[in-house]
């Protein structure tokens, strides 16, 4: 049966543990939380791209989540961790990235799940993902919810499959006691985005005219502001075992183009290329890629073309009755995000594009 949390150290001035702080999510719930006061630890690589948590005032803990007992320093003394770190990615890749995604998200997350454990490091909030979320087979955009189980019998990414294993660990230290509660993350958007994201990756794009054409199809979005506040609503208020939605909007890739529009001041493509001839092209350039150059970004892979033309809701109803969630607006998050890659990373270099709405 779920309980409400129960963490080992009470002392509001014990640090909780952020893995993943380099990246999108973990870089803006670091920010949340250091203005809420908290005093955070974040356990990053050493070789990893940290320039999220330059000038923080965190801890700094340097760590591997597939070697355990590099994570027992980060955890000990701790009073919450937030599980944020994932090997994020829409392609098949070939097999060392397969097993490296496997590695970092499902063994990293039972090496961090028992590392806790055994630290007595509190509560754990493991970040999810909704494209390891169920729906209704015969009518996929039928909106899904937490009970919804995900179905492996159909082609899915290694990412995908991994975020559902992930949960399955999750489980599995919940029924030995461990509190655990996972937190599922939609498609984000927002700022602090320094890798880029992919979704940042766009934008960028888009502001410097280099997007000229678009497949259309739709999905769930969720503002970084939203999931930040789902992980802390998860923490102080969700209940041990069980998992959360959060999304902010359901959107087409149409209608985010307009927002885009409205954001940057530049022109939406024209050129829409439809699906099917999309996923012939995808399939024959992923292939290729994944296997001789799996460093180089893809924007349209297969599997990124088919959760698309899913066109998959999210019922986010649980979140908002047992936590008080609210989710806040798409185009805000988009405004947020774009004010960060023209402002800080200077990664807007069309001089079309019009500078971004000044806050207040």
């Amino acid at each position: 049966m779920a309980e409400k949390s129960t963490t080992t150290t009470d002392s509001p001035t014990a640090p909780v543990l952020v893995t993943g702080a380099a990246g999108h999510l973990g870089a803006n719930l670091v920010h949340r939380l250091l203005d809420d006061g908290v005093k955070v630890r974040v356990l990053v690589r050493a070789e990893s791209r940290n320039e999220a948590i330059q000038g923080l005032d965190v801890e700094r803990f340097y760590g591997d989540l597939r070697q355990k007992e590099s994570l027992r320093p980060a955890l000990e003394g701790c009073r919450g961790v937030y599980h944020v770190a994932a090997r994020i990615a829409t392609i098949d890749g070939n097999r060392k990235f397969r097993r490296e995604i496997y590695e970092c998200n499902v063994a990293g997350t039972r090496n961090l799940l028992q590392a806790a454990r055994e630290s007595e490091a509190g509560r754990v909030v493991v970040t999810g993902s909704f494209s390891a979320v169920g729906y209704d087979l015969d009518n996929p955009s039928l909106p899904s919810d937490e009970t919804m189980q995900f179905y492996p019998l159909e082609r899915t990414m290694p990412y995908e499959r991994s975020k559902a294993f992930v949960e399955h660990e999750c489980w599995r230290a919940a029924a030995k006691g461990q509190d655990v509660v996972v937190a599922t993350c939609c498609a984000l958007m927002g700022g602090w985005d320094y890798y880029p994201s992919r979704l940042g990756r766009t934008l960028v794009d888009y502001a410097n005219g280099k997007l000229r054409a678009y497949v259309d199809g739709g999905f769930e979005f969720v503002a970084a502001r939203d999931i930040v506040e789902g992980h802390i609503l998860c923490m102080s208020k969700g209940l041990s075992g069980e998992k959360y939605i959060f999304s902010t909007e359901y959107k087409t890739i149409s209608e985010i183009l307009d927002i885009f529009e409205e954001v940057t001041g530049i022109p939406r493509p024209a050129k829409r290329v439809p699906a099917g001839l999309m996923q012939i092209f995808a399939e024959a350039s992923s292939l290729y890629l994944s296997h001789f150059h799996p460093s180089f970004p893809q924007r349209f892979t297969p599997g990124a073309i088919r959760l698309l033309q899913l066109c998959r809701h999210a019922n986010t109803q649980k979140a908002q009755q047992e936590l008080g969630f609210k989710p806040t607006t798409i185009r805000q998050a988009v405004k947020d995000a774009y004010q960060f890659h023209y402002n800080h990373r200077k990664a807007i270099t069309n001089p079309n594009a019009k500078p971004p709405e000044q806050e207040g």
